[in-house]
């Protein structure tokens, strides 16, 4: 293995952590505008509190293993080029390994989220239901 295999993941891994950083800023928005609501008590925003607490731990670990795996990749450069392949072998596995936990991670946000977009449309509908038609 030489210099240029961890060196091709580094654009990919700095790609996922502007990704991340992304969803970590529009969940946060989200949460401040259910903060700052006159009906932030209201059922629907309750029902949706424990998934936005899980998409914050999950979005935690996903960015932390994100920047583990970066951090690796770096460093299983840094030991190819002083020429210590073993150690830049095995880092780069590991790195693999961690970037590959944080999609993981990421995945199972996504699913939640959009868990948690149904619960919104299933109370449209239910309002669109309950309105009088004209």
């Amino acid at each position: 293995m030489n210099l240029t295999t961890p060196a091709l993941l580094f654009p990919a891994i700095s790609l996922l952590l502007l990704a991340y950083t992304n969803r970590f800023l529009t969940l946060a928005q989200v949460i401040r505008q259910l903060n700052v609501s006159a009906d932030r008590g209201a059922p629907l925003v309750q029902c949706q509190l424990p998934g936005l607490k899980r998409r914050i731990v999950l979005t935690q670990y996903m960015q932390g293993f994100g920047v583990l795996s970066f951090l690796l990749c770096a460093l299983s450069m840094f030991a190819l080029f002083v020429e210590a392949q073993a150690a830049g072998q095995w880092m780069f596995g590991i790195s693999i390994v961690t970037l590959a936990l944080s999609l993981v991670l990421s995945l199972i946000e996504v699913l939640i989220s959009t868990e948690a977009l149904s619960v919104v449309v299933q109370d449209l509908e239910q309002a669109g239901r309950a309105s009088p038609r004209s």
